[in-house]
């Protein structure tokens, strides 16, 4: 991780066993503090930083690696297991990908869940998720003016991410979680297609600016608003590119045809 994890684990104050230390553990994961891939700090120092003994946190570490929690890596160290990626098992996945309606069904599902998000960020964000909501804001407004499309991109996820962070709801954080891993991988559609329409690079950043402020002026209807609005402007940019590229398709087999008869 690249945050500071000076006060990350907490001291273990009671009979300081095993279980005691996996119930942190679990509960750092579980509350989205620590994400998949995210290294712990190597045993001697997690041990001290815990306040228990290295027998008893090599067994906790056991443990949790049993519930595929975490993972060690031959000569790498421990790390968060990709407990996100197993909410949409890989056939599902791919049967998602193989079918075009599920793209619609997808942003029809996200629309909801991100405008319940935003409203409740906007009532429950803390002192410390507005400061990271106002830095990934300001990364978003840096790599629009600079024409860094991939660090937009990026800082997209971020946003979105930490909005959900905001809303302090476990289950609507792993699970906007797991969608956005998919709309990354790009199994319902490519998010450049989007991107690139005619316009709409500014008109993202003014709908994320429009979600940010809501939140930040603790206005959870017009945060819930903004966010199903910033939805709706994607899933019709979606449909637009996708109907673009079919008539791209079509377009191409009739000129081949053309080529062939001569005509």
């Amino acid at each position: 991780m690249t945050e500071d994890q000076s006060d990350l684990y907490a001291r273990i104050s009671h009979s300081r066993t095993a279980d005691e230390v996996v119930q942190q553990l679990e509960l750092l994961i579980l509350e989205g503090v620590l994400r998949d891939g995210d290294r712990l700090p190597g045993e001697r120092e997690l041990a001290k930083r815990l306040d228990v003994s290295r027998p008893i946190l090599r067994e906790a570490l056991k443990e949790l690696e049993v519930r595929g929690l975490l993972e060690s890596r031959h000569g790498g160290g421990t790390f968060v297991a990709d407990v996100v990626g197993q909410i949409f098992s890989k056939p599902l996945i791919e049967l998602i990908g193989r079918h075009h309606k599920a793209t619609q069904d997808y942003l029809e599902y996200r629309r909801e869940l991100e405008g319940l998000t935003a409203e409740l960020a906007a009532m429950r964000a803390t002192d410390f998720d507005r400061d990271l909501l106002t830095r990934i804001i300001e990364r978003m407004r840096e790599a629009h003016a600079s024409g860094n499309f991939d660090d937009e991109l990026e800082a997209d996820v971020e946003l979105h991410n930490a909005i959900g962070e905001s809303a302090h709801n476990i289950i609507l954080l792993h699970t906007l979680r797991a969608c956005y891993r998919l709309l990354t991988q790009g199994i319902f559609f490519h998010r450049s297609s989007v991107f690139s329409a005619p316009g709409a690079r500014d008109r993202l950043l003014a709908q994320h600016e429009a979600i940010y402020a809501a939140i930040m002026a603790r206005d959870p209807a017009a945060a819930k608003a903004a966010a199903q609005s910033h939805i709706d402007f994607v899933a019709a940019a979606a449909r637009d590119a996708e109907r673009s590229g079919e008539w791209a398709r079509i377009a191409r087999l009739r000129l081949k045809q053309r080529d062939r008869t001569g005509s």
